[in-house]
């Protein structure tokens, strides 16, 4: 019987112990730029003791961004401020893969090249708020449905992107089509209506996922190759009329393609990190979909410490991955080991600002 703190081999990587630590949208690159510095870091090497850290969505290109001060992994510079976060994170020993990011219609015109509509499998405005690039809270705009040419250069940024993780020392890299965002998008029928070989049926809704997947594989080999989905999360405006057929599809195909591992939100917490708030009377969807894929299966969301123990112990899931405690837990790995208190969050300092509620949380035995 597994715990959370045996080695777990994860494609070509043999994790330290478990518990990873989630992708985590800070909104603190430096500016302008969205760039990486030594702020970022300090606060990924303070985690390095997690058996794999997951970075912040990192967007691919500048229409990939949707908030403001996100990092991105295309310009020289974010490479070189990724490389401080990756050789501060392999200092103390730790592994971390960059979570690449495009959110398409989860954007607003103001952080789009030529301040052109975000884009979007199929021209549907989501409903709620977004954030401009100045920090302002509005409603969204109506995307652009993208032209197949236009999914081709979404293609070629993924690949560039890819290249660049590469070149900034990453372990691997984690595709995000969770959340509603640019994948999701296109996976999910409550999203995309199209009618050409990226819409209709569950094989054409999945083709981008797929298409983005093999360009992963052929640059950094499948053992170094991840990706995150939210099946039955409402996230961002998200639904399917059939996400059971949808995932098992999508769960076998990346298992044809050996990837290392695939990473599942529990839909319990389907607000993504926006509330505190647990919903129990969700489907389990490691339950459902664990079966059809054989590599390392990382399951996230709402988890305490009991229950990760729990969920790995009975084969529920390999790994577990948590985000909020690990926001004010630097030492997450060995407070769990030790049943140690953990400290609570400050939600307040969650997005933006410099070190406060970033960095400056303590560890337990410093």
């Amino acid at each position: 019987m597994p715990s959370l703190f045996e080695p777990l081999k994860l494609g070509d990587l043999i994790l330290k112990n478990r518990i990873i630590m989630a992708p985590l949208t800070r909104m603190r690159s430096k500016q302008p730029g969205n760039i990486p510095y030594t702020l970022n870091a300090e606060y990924y090497a303070q985690r390095a003791s997690a058996g794999l850290i997951i970075s912040e969505a990192t967007q691919i290109s500048q229409q990939g961004q949707g908030y403001p001060s996100t990092p991105g992994i295309y310009t020289k510079e974010q490479i070189d401020g990724w490389k401080l976060v990756t050789d501060a994170v392999h200092a103390k020993n730790g592994k971390i893969f960059a979570q690449l990011w495009h959110v398409g219609r989860i954007s607003h015109s103001s952080h789009q090249p030529e301040r052109r509509p975000p884009v979007a499998p199929s021209s549907i405005k989501p409903t709620g708020k977004v954030f401009t690039a100045d920090w302002k809270q509005t409603d969204y705009e109506v995307p652009h449905a993208l032209e197949l040419d236009e999914i081709k250069n979404i293609l070629l940024d993924y690949r560039h992107a890819c290249e660049c993780a590469k070149t900034a020392g990453f372990d691997g890299i984690e595709i995000h089509s969770a959340n509603g965002y640019l994948l999701d998008q296109f996976l999910q029928d409550g999203s995309n209506k199209r009618v050409d070989i990226y819409g209709g049926s569950i094989e054409n809704r999945a083709r981008l996922l797929l298409e983005v997947v093999d360009i992963a594989t052929h640059i950094w080999g499948k053992g170094h190759v991840g990706a995150r989905f939210s099946p039955y999360g409402t996230f961002n405006d998200m639904s399917d009329s059939d996400q059971v057929a949808l995932f098992t599809y999508v769960m076998t195909e990346l298992n044809n393609r050996k990837i290392a591992y695939v990473h599942i939100i529990e839909p319990r917490a389907t607000n993504a990190g926006s509330s505190d708030s647990v919903n129990h009377n969700t489907p389990s969807v490691a339950n459902l979909f664990h079966k059809n894929f054989e590599g390392a299966f990382i399951s996230a969301g709402g988890y305490t410490p009991q229950s990760a123990k729990v969920a790995v112990e009975g084969g529920l899931a390999d790994a577990i991955a948590f985000g909020r405690l690990y926001i004010s837990n630097p030492d997450l790995v060995e407070r769990i080991q030790k049943n140690l208190p953990l400290a609570p969050y400050n939600r307040a300092t969650f997005y933006g600002g410099s070190e406060k509620g970033y960095s400056d949380y303590p560890f337990f035995l410093a």
